[in-house]
């Protein structure tokens, strides 16, 4: 609801009285939910230029027209602030903010920390001595870099453990093939090993060109000291390094080394593009697409890159932005970076020659990505329109829950939940919700315990995902689950759109249906294929969850509930007889003859089961 002239001054007012210190500020809805977190070197300045009368882009403008009230925090520093705002943007997800996943979602190459080290694709960044490089874009990346390092240096690929296993086996079919330098055989040193190595790491970074030079180096040595083979070894190495580099996509002179920033944004969406460029080759790149809603100004920008470097251990000397960023956000985000580095980083936006043509490069990456993510968005709310004028719903069904009950067997009920939000599944958005109370299979008394879970994350304090309201609830099942979920958000004042998914005879998506209605789908063939493809999905979903649980009950919790037997108990008599099957049929004396059990552990095993049977 847009705000009258006295809100807009009583907010100023408030503004005009902060101090003019480095903080973060904390925009508020009327329902008290946070929905921007900016930071200032000034915070009267900065806040105060929301609410004064003036031109602004839309999405600004429409965040403050929904700013009902703010918070502040004052800091000691600059970088303190930049600090604690992207610590608040995590835990709040603001709707107009620029926000990236989570570091742990993103894949890493690790170097570990060995006598002989391995080159292995990691999530989870350790607080060992390991070296990682990355993070990247996606596993495909990793898997292709992985696979290049390799075989170009023959490093091996094996389970082998060295030293330990020098010379127990016999060389793999990768040594035959020369994909692998054979440090089984013994024929290759720590120190030629950890040379390799280096030259490893070295590319990783994106540094080929230093890698070749010092095998050039370690090569006239070795055939100076008449150790011929391991020269070849290293020729053979420099020949596949400079046939690697003439694959990769050339930007730039050699020794050149960037990350530039690409950047579009309408009323749309934003998108932004960053091209990876080591010794004058892209070796990666990404690209963000941020809805409609976020605002993409200097301050979230400035945000964006520093959050982008947070998770990143290498940070190159010069990094290229094909944009312009405020005086303030320009000193902070270099300070902010050289400090990170441990040495001077210059952030720039190149106005001509080959650095600003390079940067045009990463334009017309960033307004490509934003074109395709029209095109599909145009696809995606054409459907949610016509969902939305089906069900006269009173907005458009951005985020849309499912939810289905599944049981196999009175014990393993499960209600799965799957989320369809921005024109696809969000997956890390699932959850699912154990029956706990229901007895039996009540499939009704179950939706209601799931949902009632539901709702009251949806009324409590926290933050996240989990605490935002969906447009519309969809149930895989009739009238009587609509009723019974209706009923219960009435009683806990929750109000969202809720209808049941009908099937047909045959088990496939026939209506959507109200408490005392069906509204029939089948002649919109895009909605229908959307939920159709919503209750395939949230079916999926539940089953793999209750399945899940069954094979965890038949696997433990039986032999569990004897007495005297626990978890590895357990575990132990089903790895040595079978399964549970063999555990049924096996007699006192072969019971007691498995490690750990003993003789009264045996008995109570057969008596539980002989009990079980009658």
């Amino acid at each position: 609801m847009p705000q009258d002239q006295k809100s807009l001054q009583r907010l100023l007012e408030k503004a005009n009285g902060l101090p003019l210190c480095p903080g973060v500020y904390i925009m508020k809805d009327k329902s008290g939910k946070v929905i921007y977190v900016g930071k200032s070197r000034k915070l009267k300045n900065r806040v105060s230029q929301y609410f004064q009368k003036g031109k602004k882009n839309f999405k600004t403008e429409r965040m403050v027209r929904a700013a009902e009230d703010f918070d502040y925090i004052v800091c000691s520093t600059e970088i303190e602030a930049l600090t604690l705002e992207n610590t608040l943007i995590k835990q709040y997800s603001p709707r107009y903010n620029i926000k990236l996943k989570d570091a742990k979602s993103y894949p890493y190459i690790k170097i570990t920390a060995e006598k002989y080290p391995r080159l292995v694709y990691t999530r989870t960044r350790g607080s060992d001595k390991a070296r990682y490089f990355g993070p990247f874009t996606g596993t495909a990346t990793v898997f292709t870099v992985l696979d290049l390092v390799r075989k170009s240096l023959g490093i091996p690929n094996c389970k082998r453990r060295f030293p330990q296993d020098i010379g127990k086996e016999r060389p793999c079919m990768y040594y035959q093939m020369n994909q692998c330098c054979g440090v089984c055989t013994g024929k290759v040193s720590e120190v030629e090993y950890n040379e390799l190595i280096r030259c490893a790491a070295d590319i990783l970074r994106g540094n080929i060109s230093t890698a070749v030079g010092m095998l050039e180096e370690q090569m006239e040595s070795f055939a100076e000291a008449e150790r011929y083979e391991a020269a070849a070894r290293c020729r053979d190495t420099i020949i596949a390094l400079k046939n690697l580099n003439e694959k990769q996509h050339v930007v730039a002179a050699p020794g050149t080394e960037h990350d530039v920033f690409g950047l579009y944004t309408d009323e749309i969406c934003s998108s932004i593009s960053v091209m990876y460029v080591r010794d004058g080759a892209v070796t990666d790149k990404a690209d963000y697409v941020f809805g409609a809603s976020v605002i993409a100004d200097s301050e979230t920008l400035s945000s964006f890159i520093t959050e982008h470097y947070r998770i990143r251990d290498y940070i190159p000397k010069t990094i290229l932005l094909s944009f312009n960023l405020e005086d303030e956000d320009m000193k902070m985000i270099t300070e902010y970076l050289s400090d990170k580095a441990g040495r001077k980083v210059t952030v720039k936006t190149p106005e001509r020659g080959d650095l600003h043509r390079l940067c045009e490069t990463v334009n017309d990456n960033a307004t490509e990505r934003a074109r395709r993510y029209a095109a599909d968005a145009r696809s995606d709310e054409s459907v949610l329109l016509d969902i939305t004028e089906l069900l006269r719903l009173e907005v458009l069904p951005e985020r849309i829950e499912a939810y289905d009950v599944s049981n196999i067997g009175a014990d393993n009920k499960v209600c799965g939940m799957v989320v369809y939000e921005d024109g696809r599944f969000n997956k890390a958005d699932y959850r699912s919700f154990n029956i706990k109370e229901v007895k039996g299979t009540d499939d009704y008394a179950s939706m209601r315990e799931a949902m009632a879970r539901r709702f009251s994350h949806l009324l409590s304090d926290e933050s996240g995902s989990f605490s935002r309201y969906p447009d519309l609830i969809l149930l895989d099942g009739g009238r009587g689950h609509v009723s019974c979920v209706k009923e219960l958000a009435r009683e806990m004042g929750i109000d969202i759109p809720i209808f049941g998914m009908v099937k047909d005879d045959f088990h496939k998506t026939r209506a959507l249906c109200t408490e005392s209605d069906e509204i029939n789908i089948a002649k919109n063939k895009a909605v229908y294929m959307l939920i159709y493809r919503i209750q395939e999905e949230v079916h999926r979903f539940s089953v793999s969850k209750s399945s899940n649980a069954k094979r965890s009950t038949l696997r433990h919790s039986s032999l569990e509930k004897i007495k005297g037997i626990g978890a590895a108990k357990a575990a132990k008599l089903l790895k040595e007889l079978g399964g549970l099957g063999g555990v049924k049929k096996a007699s006192e004396d072969e019971l007691a003859a498995i490690k750990g059990i003993s003789r009264a552990d045996a008995a109570n095993i057969v008596e539980y089961f002989s009990l079980k049977q009658k």
